[in-house]
């Protein structure tokens, strides 16, 4: 059978102060007689009552026995009391700390993330309430993470859908002839949705961390070579010299290759779309300490000091982002690659001097001994 803790509480304190009661009262029982016949010596009585002294003593001892134990009986019902309700102070106080966190436990459950708990005096129970209201804040910047982001999915999908919509009712009414053209930007945009919602899917299962990782022993400078030639001819179309150094030391990791490929292909397709024409675009390797480290640096339109976070984020769009006619990218792609760094151990950061002066990208992953 369960009690309330506030009763548990009473009900130690005047346990506490019956045990303290009996056991003051058996060790005064035991030791005043004694006390009592100690203090009574020879020689101080009046000899014409020597004969009955010993009597006499034999009373006055059961006197002080018996005054003794009503004074300890009647002080330990005032202390027994006295316990009674400082423990009722106490577990009344202690049951009001947990109605609170109770009662912001719930509305937290059901959605009321601002709600707060006062902080009590004591340090255990403060430090309770200080974890609640932890959870409440963090679940709160969840939810508004979570609203923003079905907003952004939906202003992301509106675009294309609303082109294709165009470009259907234009030749149902025949405004618009069927063929190739047409159906070609219909292609296009229906390509872009299917990217968007791989890439939320990959981002769905890649911050639940239920990214499946294939790991084996390669050498990490092959890797970044075959991701980073293969967007080559992109670079060629766009005006841009890419540069591809993996330096003469081997970088032996255990990796998923496919993830590390799909990270350097997506650092390297941005700092494409971010360079102008006659830019140039370096991707180099090397060992740091017991990390290889992977850097991809462009001289493209660069980074404000400020976003270097906020670039990392889902769907964040940089203020007077250079806009290309390839820029078909969903937004998340950072996102990602962040992600899958840390799901190998690593890091992924960026580094900028501003605006206009070009931005690198840095991945760092743990090299095997």
């Amino acid at each position: 059978m369960r009690s309330r803790l506030t009763t548990r509480l009473l009900l130690s304190h005047v346990a506490v102060a019956l045990a303290a009661t009996l056991t003051t009262l058996a060790v005064v029982r035991w030791l005043a007689p004694q006390l009592f016949d100690s203090s009574i010596r020879p020689g101080t009585h009046d000899p014409a009552h020597q004969s009955g002294s010993g009597a006499g003593n034999q009373g006055l001892r059961e006197a002080v026995s018996l005054a003794v134990t009503r004074s300890m009986l009647t002080g330990g019902a005032v202390g027994v009391l006295v316990a009674a309700l400082l423990g009722a102070l106490v577990a009344w106080r202690l049951g009001k700390t947990l109605s609170r966190l109770s009662d912001a436990t719930r509305r937290i459950a059901a959605g009321d993330y601002a709600a707060r708990v006062p902080r009590p005096g004591t340090t255990e129970l403060a430090a309770v309430a200080d974890d609640v209201n932890t959870l409440g804040a963090a679940l709160g910047n969840t939810e508004t993470r979570r609203i923003r982001l079905l907003g952004e999915v939906a202003h992301e999908m509106r675009t294309p859908l609303t082109v294709i919509d165009g470009y259907v009712e234009a030749m149902i009414d025949d405004v618009m002839p069927l063929a190739p053209e047409t159906l070609t930007q219909v292609s296009a945009e229906t390509r872009r949705l299917r990217r968007l919602s791989e890439d939320l899917s990959a981002l769905s299962h890649a911050e639940a961390g239920t990214v499946s990782l294939v790991r084996q022993r390669v050498d990490l400078r092959q890797v970044v070579r075959d991701s980073a030639e293969r967007l080559r001819p992109q670079t060629d179309d766009a005006g841009l010299a890419l540069e591809v150094d993996t330096g003469p030391n081997a970088l032996p990791a255990e990796v998923d290759v496919d993830r590390i490929a799909q990270i350097v292909t997506n650092l390297v397709g941005n700092a494409i779309r971010a360079t102008p024409p006659g830019g140039r675009i370096e991707v180099r390797c090397a060992q740091v300490v017991d990390e290889g480290r992977v850097s991809v640096q462009d001289t493209g339109e660069g980074i404000d000091p400020d976003q270097l976070d906020a670039i990392f984020e889902r769907f964040y769009r940089a203020p007077g982002r250079r806009s290309t006619g390839s820029d078909s990218g969903s937004g998340i792609g950072l996102t990602i690659s962040r992600r899958l760094a840390e799901l190998h151990g690593g890091t992924l950061t960026a580094g900028s001097g501003g605006k206009g002066q070009g931005a690198t990208f840095a991945l760092t992953l743990p090299l095997v001994r």
